[in-house]
């Protein structure tokens, strides 16, 4: 409370302490009225309280002009800059030239080199110096891995009825492989170099004589690792150059190259390719190799201890199967998805992630009734399903294309198979494959295990094992 001579000093006193603190009350109003013009009336009635109504009273309306004058020149002049700076943004905006040819010229070594610098995939174990096949995930590539699968499992689980999802475990019973024929079958054709101990697979190499043009005389083989047509074809020129020199026919044209695999080679011709490791006829001629990784489950170390890290996850959906149909109620057609880890012990991991040991799979199990005139239609509609998911995540169309397997290029389960391809820096390769298995599976497993995998048709009072469509996306390379 104050008396009327204190406020009568307040009023009488021209220019003394009291002016200085009311500029000072009227630069910090100004402040809170532009910069926080929420608080305004709160800091009006602060001041009023605090310095006395009658006193600050007297210059209440000079500082609500003062800031209202403020601030219209400040809203004025930062209008102005924001349509200034849009304008000339407008103006200047360009329209990106697209160069068409970039993809075609990128080099695997690039890609790597970016992943490596921007956190995506490094090379595991690499404070060891690494551990062929094997990679690991950073940060922004973990986040890609988690984007395409849970794309993968929106679209074709949780968009869809007809379709259910399991996780099975890495390790099965041993018997599943037994039955399912990878213990006998799931192998990769080897050759081994007698000199630098080096093993390569097989169809992974391509040979060609090196005939010359104008007598049709053959100088010797070449041999090189697969790769896009460009590099094997300047790798199999610089091998030719040295064949033609130690002949003494170097500057001679030869034949165009003819490449086949060294599955397709007969032994005589073998003696004669050059490996890769020590460029003298040193390969072995081809064996298998099977692929699963072997470990041991148990304290005991013995034949029956004996297990397998899974190298595809197929067998965990089929084994599943009676459990799936039973909790569910799905009816013919359904399907099964599984997003999961495989394993193999492949004999040249090579390309990055496109060919690695450990890998991550995105498969469906669809089950189909069976006969001939059924399987064809939705085999095709699976194609067509895949391709329009491969596009939404953003392929190219143009750089995917199919394959698709006849003779013996097909299982023998199989009814059908085709590859949707995709052109990858080192070649046009398999990206997802969309296989009629038939019954095989089922099949195999009833027989393997003693237990009924049928199917009781309620309609037609049918019991019969269903066929199933496969389409098998690997996560890596769709990620490369």
């Amino acid at each position: 409370k104050r008396s009327k001579r204190n406020n009568s000093a307040v009023l009488s006193t021209p220019r003394s302490s009291s002016a200085v603190s009311n500029k000072w009350q009227h630069s910090l109003y100004i402040f809170i009225s532009i910069i926080m013009p929420s608080y305004r009336n709160v800091a009006l009635a602060m001041f009023l309280t605090l310095h006395g109504a009658l006193g600050f009273g007297l210059r209440t309306s000079s500082l609500a002009s003062s800031s209202a004058s403020l601030r219209r020149t400040m809203s004025k002049a930062t209008t102005t800059a924001i349509y200034s700076t849009a304008e000339a943004t407008e103006s200047e905006k360009k329209t990106p030239i697209k160069n068409e040819e970039a993809y075609n010229k990128v080099k695997m070594e690039d890609i790597v080199s970016l992943c490596k610098r921007r956190g995506i995939i490094f090379p595991s174990s690499e404070i060891y110096n690494g551990f062929a096949g094997f990679f690991d995930y950073g940060p922004l590539g973990s986040e890609l891995k988690k984007n395409v699968k849970d794309n993968f499992w929106r679209h074709f689980v949780q968009r869809r009825e007809d379709v259910v999802g399991i996780d099975s475990s890495i390790i099965h019973n041993p018997t599943t492989w037994q039955s399912s024929g990878h213990l006998d079958g799931f192998s990769d054709p080897m050759v081994d170099c007698k000199e630098t101990k080096l093993r390569y697979r097989a169809d992974q190499l391509f040979c060609a004589p090196v005939t010359v043009e104008e007598c049709g005389t053959t100088v010797g083989f070449v041999c090189v690792l697969e790769a896009n047509d460009e590099d094997m074809v300047k790798a199999a020129k610089k091998q030719a150059k040295k064949l033609l020199k130690e002949s003494d026919r170097k500057g001679q044209a030869i034949q165009p190259f003819a490449f086949k695999d060294l599955t397709q080679v007969s032994e005589e011709e073998m003696g004669q390719i050059p490996s890769p490791g020590s460029g003298k006829p040193t390969l072995t001629m081809p064996r298998d190799f099977n692929l699963m990784f072997q470990t041991n489950v148990g304290a005991m170390q013995d034949g029956s201890s004996v297990a397998y890290l899974r190298p595809e996850t197929a067998q965990g959906i089929f084994i599943n199967y009676k459990n799936v149909i039973g909790t569910s109620r799905q009816k013919l057609p359904f399907g099964i998805a599984q997003i999961g880890k495989a394993f193999r012990n492949e004999i040249t991991p090579r390309n990055f992630i496109f060919r690695s040991r450990e890998f991550e799979q995105m498969e469906i199990e669809y089950f189909i009734p069976p006969g001939d005139d059924v399987w064809q239609p939705f085999h095709e509609k699976w194609i067509a399903d895949s391709k329009a998911f491969l596009e939404k995540v953003g392929l190219r169309e143009d750089l995917m294309g199919y394959d698709i397997h006849e003779g013996d290029g097909l299982a023998h389960y199989a009814r059908a198979c085709t590859d949707i391809t995709f052109k990858f820096p080192f070649g046009e390769q398999e990206l997802m494959g969309i296989a009629a298995r038939g019954n095989f599976d089922l099949t195999s497993h009833t027989e393997g295990s003693g237990k009924t995998l049928d199917y009781f048709d309620e309609e037609t009072k049918e019991k019969f094992i269903p066929h199933v469509i496969e389409p098998s996306l690997g996560v890596d390379r769709l990620i490369l």
